[in-house]
């Protein structure tokens, strides 16, 4: 099943990073003659891309809430495909809305009702939970982790080949009309694309719906379970205390990761660095390349750090490196802060893999909670972080990235404290158990092992 997911993934974002940055032109250029009393003309520019930023990222957070619900439930009753073709059928109708924005010249606030439609459809927030289910449905709990992780890497690649070729094609196409026509043709030519196969996969349709008995293990751990008769399963309690302790660790980290990618964009535009179109397309290239990266590391660490290290190990290069970003003043530097922050997607996807062990494997449900909770933290981020980046132009633009920093440290506590729990509550006979690579207690890709024990039968 992920064989027949990884072209909607990739297809999915190079469109979307061909969209990405030519909305980033567009605004830059929209935003070229804003005045405000008080303040330079460049500092002007940099509040009325933000205030653009700020209102149409909270719409597209907000809107997405009951449709996501919806699809998800719609989900968990076998139709598998409802939360995938949904959000394309949104994305591809609110680049169209930006194409028509760019020829008939249209005013920049009609985009609002494109991030409306958008978030009517589903967006991301129903998108990315269909993707990781149906990744989870063809894994087993002990690979699971492995998976995801594999889906996020085809994610971040086909991102950077996306970024780096709207990079390209802008430099190309000069003309405002021109590179925006090119780009959005593109764009909406894969997302169409994206759809088109999807609906040519009638297996991804509706997946039948199994018992509690072999929702656990799904296909490939029965087929293990038939070679070793003398072993069966007991399953653990789940240990609400580390799910609630995990959800805040990803709230506080999205909060830190949120807010400063919510003006990075327009902090690269301003002085000293003063982007082109180019130069923003690399940028966003490098943004990227943290998926790579950070598949890499899970496989160079997963033998030797538990699941909450991981995780840690995270945390900390993206809290070094959007610190170090607070004061990365020419092109040079900014990669190097890139550089530093090359783990810090490990986080939240060892923490979606936690949480998906919790339940059974085809509930879609936890991990869209996770997701909207996600979205209710960005009503404060959001306007939060905009508001600061504002008020400190004139004397320390990257006082948000400190801040972000800081908020990372904070959400490390929650990892210690599930830490402690997982160490604590090994239960003393655990020596009795047989000898199998379903019971090794070792970390196997940012998560813990399947969560049940091995006894012998007797």
């Amino acid at each position: 099943m992920l064989r027949q997911i990884e072209p909607i993934i990739v297809l999915e974002q190079l469109g979307s990073t061909l969209f990405d940055t030519a909305l980033q032109m567009v605004v830059r250029d929209r935003c070229a003659n804003a005045t405000d009393p008080g303040h330079s003309s460049e500092d002007a520019q940099q509040k009325a891309m933000t205030d653009f930023y700020m209102i149409n990222n909270l719409i597209i957070q907000l809107t997405p809430i009951f449709p996501a619900l919806f699809l998800a439930r719609l989900s968990d009753r076998g139709r598998r495909k409802a939360p995938i073709v949904s959000p394309l059928t949104g994305y591809l109708l609110s680049r169209v809305i930006l194409l028509l924005v760019v020829v008939l010249n249209l005013p920049l606030q009609v985009m609002f009702a494109a991030g409306t439609l958008l978030g009517l459809s589903g967006g991301f927030t129903a998108y990315w939970p269909g993707v990781m289910t149906l990744a989870s449905l063809g894994s087993t709990a002990a690979d699971r982790s492995k998976v995801l992780m594999r889906v996020e890497f085809t994610y971040g690649l086909a991102g950077v080949v996306g970024s780096l070729a709207s990079g390209h094609l802008f430099h190309l196409y000069s003309s405002s009309l021109g590179h925006g026509t090119i780009l959005f043709s593109h764009t909406c030519s894969l997302y169409h694309l994206a759809e088109l196969i999807y609906h040519a996969c009638p297996s991804l349709l509706k997946v039948k719906g199994v018992s509690d008995g072999e929702l656990e293990e799904n296909r490939h751990l029965l087929v293990r379970a038939s070679t070793n008769s003398s072993v069966v399963e007991t399953p653990v309690e789940i240990n609400r205390v580390n799910v609630a302790l995990l959800f805040v660790a990803a709230i506080l980290y999205n909060f830190a990761v949120g807010g400063a990618i919510e003006v990075l964009g327009a902090f690269v535009l301003r002085a000293p660095l003063s982007w082109n179109a180019t130069l923003v397309g690399y940028g966003n290239a490098a943004g990227c390349v943290i998926f790579l990266t950070s598949y890499i590391g899970v496989i160079g660490f997963r033998r030797c750090c538990s699941d909450t290290s991981l995780i840690l190990i995270g945390m900390v290069s993206f809290a070094v490196g959007i610190y170090f970003m607070s004061f990365v003043t020419t092109t040079l530097t900014f990669y190097l802060a890139r550089a530093l922050t090359l783990f810090a997607l490990i986080p939240m996807s060892t923490i979606r893999s936690l949480l998906s062990q919790q339940v059974p494997a085809s509930s879609c449900m936890t991990l869209t909670f996770l997701q909207l909770a996600l979205k209710f933290a960005s009503l404060a981020y959001i306007p939060a972080f905009t508001k600061i980046y504002q008020g400190t132009l004139d004397w320390f633009p990257g006082f948000v990235f400190t801040l972000a920093s800081i908020f990372t440290v904070l959400a490390m506590t929650p990892i210690r404290y599930v830490c402690r729990s997982l160490q604590t509550n090994v239960p003393a006979f655990q020596s009795h158990f047989v000898s199998s690579p379903l019971s090794t207690p070792s970390s196997i890709i940012g998560c813990r092992s399947p969560q049940r024990w091995q006894y012998e039968k007797i």
